[in-house]
């Protein structure tokens, strides 16, 4: 795939995985490590990443200067998912720079190995047109269906019931808190996506009649998995 010039004030989706698809979080400390991360190297300036472990308890965070909004996510054992729009000339490339080689220096000290940790730049593309704009977030916040649900991208979905459980006890996307349940709201920014679902009984409307009817054919140019 041709790697597009990010454009200030437009939207990507953004995927990358371990190299040699090897899982890139053990643990729940390691999601909240990158999802901290997220947040903290969001910033113009330079920022320090200690590699030193922490919990959840007494997380401060200070105003930056962003050089992205991140509108959606999705940490799987073996890849993530971002929807990123930019918001200063470079600040894609600067932003997934920081936060790669950031997590990579903890992970590495964490479990004692060296060397990349991600295969490779990650994949872009560009969100063109509103049905990317309103299914991508669907399709971001549904992948942890693949833990269980394994067919779901082709419509073959068992259960609705306990497909949906699934999504309300995994912790580690933006989904939640579009549902309006507090999670990792400080990383980040709803305004853009909730001018399009307006409420968390709205978001929660849209995503099920969606993931009950899926078609991916709409957004079929921006998904990037390989």
């Amino acid at each position: 795939m041709e790697r597009p010039l990010t454009i200030t004030n437009e939207i990507y989706h953004i995927y990358n995985r371990g190299v040699e698809k090897r899982d890139t979080f053990l643990s729940d400390e390691d999601r909240l490590r990158f999802i901290y991360n997220m947040h903290e190297f969001n910033d113009i300036l330079p920022a320090i990443n200690s590699g030193l472990r922490f919990n959840e308890v007494g997380l401060q965070f200070k105003k930056k200067e962003k050089l992205v909004d991140i509108l959606a996510f999705c940490l799987m054992p073996n890849h993530f998912h971002l929807m990123i729009k930019q918001l200063t000339d470079g600040g894609i490339t600067t932003f997934m720079r920081k936060l790669g080689t950031g997590y990579t220096n903890y992970f590495n000290i964490r479990y004692e190995r060296v060397g990349p940790l991600f295969q490779g730049k990650y994949k872009i593309s560009l969100i063109k047109n509103n049905a990317h704009f309103i299914h991508l977030p669907f399709y971001i916040h549904l992948n942890p269906l693949d833990l269980f649900e394994s067919e779901w991208r082709n419509g073959k979905i068992k259960d609705f019931k306990k497909a949906f459980n699934i999504l309300i006890n995994y912790r580690w996307s933006s989904h939640l808190d579009y549902l309006g349940k507090e999670n990792f709201s400080f990383a980040i920014q709803k305004e853009t996506l909730n001018e399009l679902f307006e409420t968390p009984d709205f978001y929660r409307k849209e995503i099920t009649e969606w993931f009950k009817e899926i078609n991916l054919e709409s957004i079929k140019d921006v998904i990037i998995e390989e």
